[in-house]
């Protein structure tokens, strides 16, 4: 399966021989993108900081890595896998980039976010740009041939371009999650199985090699309480209370849930909506397989994918998308807002069953003065149109509407 992230990777890094930066959650298909695009180049090379020969081969002599491809005619491709975990990485990745006799292209993956390690004295600006992985979404797993630009996809999608796909994946990816290796092999079972050792290996390995904290256990407890709060406004003195720890340590420890790709949150947008929260963030799970309760497992499932489509355009150099939500202090509430370049571009409201507009839609749209408003339903084979003021609001299937995203 070719991932959204390829066509970027190839056109905005390789083109100029510049390092792409892969991160994104733990077993998300990282290492598979970079293998398939290695098989495709046919010389280069696949290196894993876990292999003993290659961490002595990066101590003692990097350049060795590309010594035996100075002969081939074709621009090598090398792949370094979770070299992150190693202390002065970005300044021996940059000596190697640097004192090249000839070009090659690098790509560099981790399951942390790569950009924390922006920080620090050996920058790679101007020499690496960086792309985010995400699990498995509707476009791609229908293959949906669609416009690349996201007025012309949300044109598109308003329009009713392109009918229903004969298949509608959305069943599954709320059943076995977004994440390859469980949706491929669609069984309970080996689902639940992944599921426990990814947060074995996240909440213990992952977060021992990025910070270094005793307290392991302590976060184990707090990842246990987050399922039945995602969709909510996240109180952080509620899970200080309930883990009987400090403020600063709970805000601490999301952060670094965060930075590994177990949580994300959304803040609320507040410029010219009236009485909106300012403060108060909104928490989702990369799996949202986790999440029991069948309303916030669709709503993470969308905020997902949302994101990505965020991250994607981002990366892929249409413009800067953020994703934050609406909520007043009438707890009147739209789900998702996506906004380009500082401004609001596509509200989206998530309903499991409800096919009728939310009925504060006009309320907000008056605010925002977006021309388009989205509301999904997990109901298939769904599209409505309607209008909300000068907005045009369509309700519409999951499983159809998300394919015009990335």
């Amino acid at each position: 399966m070719e991932r959204s992230l390829t066509t970027p990777i190839k056109e905005l890094a390789f083109s100029d021989h510049k390092i792409a930066l892969v991160s994104g959650p733990r077993q998300c298909g990282k290492t598979t993108l970079g293998k398939m695009l290695l098989a495709e180049r046919k010389v280069g090379g696949y290196h894993n900081w876990d292999d003993v020969s290659f961490r002595r081969m990066w101590t003692k002599e990097p350049t060795s890595m590309t010594a035996e491809f100075t002969a081939s005619s074709v621009v090598p491709l090398l792949v370094l896998d979770e070299i992150h975990k190693v202390r002065g990485w970005k300044r021996t990745l940059k000596g190697l980039y640097d004192t090249r006799e000839r070009p090659f292209d690098l790509i560099v993956t981790g399951s942390a976010r790569l950009n924390v390690y922006k920080k620090g004295g050996d920058s790679l600006l101007g020499r690496a740009l960086h792309f985010r992985l995400h699990p498995l979404s509707v476009a791609e797993l229908t293959a949906a041939s669609l416009p690349g630009e996201p007025d012309e996809r949300i044109g598109a999608l308003f329009t009713h371009a392109t009918r229903v796909a004969k298949e509608d994946p959305i069943e599954s990816l709320l059943r076995f999650g977004g994440f390859p290796e469980p949706f491929l092999a669609a069984n309970e079972r080996k689902a639940r199985v992944w599921r426990h050792s990814r947060i074995e290996k996240v909440l213990r390995e992952d977060l021992r090699d990025l910070s270094r904290i005793p307290e392991l256990s302590r976060v184990e407890m707090l990842a246990s309480l987050l399922p039945e709060r995602v969709g909510s406004p996240l109180s952080r003195a509620s899970l200080r209370e309930d883990l009987e720890v400090s403020f600063d340590s709970v805000t601490r420890w999301l952060g670094l849930l965060s930075e590994l790709y177990y949580t994300f949150e959304l803040k609320p947008y507040a410029r010219s909506v009236a009485r909106s929260l300012k403060r108060e963030s909104k928490l989702y799970l990369w799996d949202w397989s986790e999440v029991q309760e069948p309303g916030a497992r669709f709503e993470n499932l969308v905020a997902v994918h949302l994101l990505k489509a965020c991250d994607f355009w981002t990366d892929s150099g249409e413009g800067t998308f953020d994703l934050k939500y609406l909520r007043n202090k009438e707890k009147e509430e739209i789900d998702f807002l996506i906004v380009r370049d500082g401004k609001p571009w596509l509200p989206v409201e998530v309903k499991l069953n409800d096919t009728e507009p939310l009925r504060h839609w006009r309320k907000f749209v008056g605010y925002l003065g977006c021309r388009r408003a989205l509301q999904l339903v997990c109901k298939p084979g769904w599209f409505r149109r309607y209008t909300e003021g000068d907005t045009e609001l369509i309700v519409a299937s999951a499983g159809d509407a998300l394919r015009y995203f990335a």
